[in-house]
Formats: structure tokens, sequence, C-alpha cells
């Protein structure tokens, strides 16, 4: 049997595809789980996401729980839209990270 060896954007598809709905984890997080040094290359992976249907990159958020402005599908309006839709809470413009964080380390 060989074992792949998963790529970077393979890894945070497969961390996305598994936040539960209403939840969301931040770019740094993910990052950190990946084992990536800057954020910014996980937001630049979930731009280009070609499951759109099954990994929810709308429940990645920034270190304070702000939108991404240019969110690839459809702005941060249909950002925020379909995270309310799931339960998120916010404050603002900003996802509430003190109950709608994916504590990782649960699962």
């Amino acid at each position: 049997m060989v074992n792949k060896v998963m790529t970077n954007s393979e890894k945070v598809y497969e961390i996305v595809e598994s936040i539960p709905r209403g939840k969301v984890l931040t770019y740094g997080i993910l990052a950190e789980l990946v084992g990536i040094t800057n954020p910014r290359v996980v937001g630049n992976i979930l731009h280009s996401n070609p499951y759109e249907d099954s990994v929810h990159c709308h429940r990645v958020v920034n270190a304070q729980g702000g939108l991404a402005p240019a969110f690839a599908f459809g702005g941060a309006e249909k950002q925020k839209e379909k995270l309310l839709k799931e339960g998120a809470t916010f404050r603002g413009e900003f996802v509430l990270l003190e109950k709608c964080l994916w504590d990782v380390d649960a699962v």
C-alpha cells in the first residue's frame, strides 16, 4: 500500500470540511494545524477552493472574527449570511469567537 503525502492545500480543505455548522476557525489556527507559517497562505488556498459544495470556507475568519472582504464566493455579506443561517453569533460584523470558535481539541 502506498502512503500518499498530502499537500498543504489538501490538509486545509480536509480540516475546513470538518468544521461544524455554526462554528468557525481562524486563518491563524488553521495555518498552525497544517504547519503553514503565514495565515495569508491559508487565505490564498481557500480563495481558490475547488470544492465549494463540501469545503465551506465561509467558516474561516480572521483572528478578531472578522469576515473576508474579498470572500471568493460572494463577498463578506454572503459570508455573513451563510454563517447566520448556520447559527453563528455576531456582534456587528464580527463573529463572536468566544461562542463560535470550533474547539478542534474536543474532537
